[in-house]
C-alpha cells in the first residue's frame, strides 16, 4: 500500500495537477486584469444572481477539498487538498464578502494554487519513484 487514499495512482496525480495548474493560471489571469467579484453580501438586488452563483460553486467546491482533506491518508496529500481547499475558501470569501484590497485575494489564491502544484509535483514524484521501483 502507497499511503495514498485519493491520489493513489500516478493517473490521479497527473489529473490532480493539471487541476490545479489550470486553476493557478486562471487566478493568476485575474491577478493580472486586477478582477474584483461582486460581493453577494453587499450586490444590489437585481444584481444577485452572478454573486449568488460563484458563491455556490465556491462553497461547494471549498467543501468537497475540506472533506478530500480530511479523508486523505498521507501528509502529503492532505497538504495538497489543504493547499486546494484553501485557495477556493478565500474564493468564497471573496464572493461573499468582496475584495476591497487591492491584490490580496488573488494574490493569496495564486500563491496558495502554487503550493498545490509543488506538492502535487511531489506526490507525482513519488508515485513515479513507486512505479519505477515496482518495474525492476
Amino acid at each position: 500500500m502507497n499511503g495514498f487514499r485519493i491520489l493513489n495512482s500516478r493517473k490521479r496525480a497527473i489529473i490532480a495537477l493539471v487541476h490545479s495548474i489550470a486553476f493557478g493560471l486562471l487566478a493568476g489571469y485575474q491577478l493580472a486584469s486586477n478582477y474584483h467579484p461582486s460581493a453577494l453580501l453587499t450586490a444590489a438586488s437585481g444584481h444577485l444572481v452572478g454573486p449568488a452563483i460563484l458563491t455556490f460553486i465556491y462553497f461547494t467546491v471549498t467543501s468537497v477539498l475540506v472533506w478530500l482533506a480530511v479523508i486523505s491518508r498521507s501528509a502529503s496529500e492532505k497538504l495538497y487538498f489543504a493547499f486546494c481547499a484553501t485557495s477556493a475558501g478565500v474564493g468564497l470569501l471573496r464572493g461573499l464578502f468582496g475584495d476591497p484590497t487591492l491584490y490580496a485575494g488573488n494574490l493569496t489564491r495564486v500563491f496558495l494554487l502554487g503550493c498545490a502544484v509543488i506538492t502535487g509535483v511531489f506526490i507525482l514524484r513519488l508515485h513515479s519513484e513507486m512505479q519505477t521501483d515496482f518495474g525492476a
